[in-house]
């Protein structure tokens, strides 16, 4: 995945529904307060921070350090392992989850401060490299 250099505001300007316009602005507050960083677009994902990951296999890539997309259905929140978290995820509201992913139909239906919580741990894990079975690199 690389970054796509666009426009954020633009980006986030044609999200629709209108609802989740509103929850992208909302998550890009979010994001950038924990992390410290701005947004950027890795194509449809806005991304804060980057970093180089690598499996002992041999797979190997660039993704955001912290990212969401704000897709038609819900907006997705990018985690490491969403089972990590399931006793906050217990405590966030209404969602639905994937391995990695966190989807969210609604963010003004969720307690903000969990959900907060749960992006500042992943981001915190990444950065300090406290992840089984896969290297990640800071690379921005």
């Amino acid at each position: 995945m690389k970054k796509t250099g666009g426009s954020v505001a633009a980006f986030v300007a044609g999200v629709t529904p209108a609802k989740r316009q509103r929850d992208a602005e909302t998550m890009i507050a979010l994001m950038s307060e924990v992390t410290g960083r701005e947004p950027e677009l890795w194509g449809t994902i806005v991304g804060f921070g980057s970093c180089h990951y690598r499996y002992p296999t041999g797979t190997e890539g660039d993704v955001p350090i912290a990212g969401f997309a704000p897709r038609k259905q819900a907006t997705t929140v990018y985690l490491l392992d969403t089972a990590e978290h399931s006793s906050q995820l217990a405590e966030l509201g209404p969602h639905e989850t994937g391995a990695g992913c966190l989807y969210i139909k609604d963010l003004e239906a969720v307690d903000a401060d969990v959900l907060r919580r749960i992006v500042a741990e992943d981001y915190r894990r990444v950065l300090a490299g406290d992840i089984e079975n896969v290297e990640f690199t800071v690379t921005d």
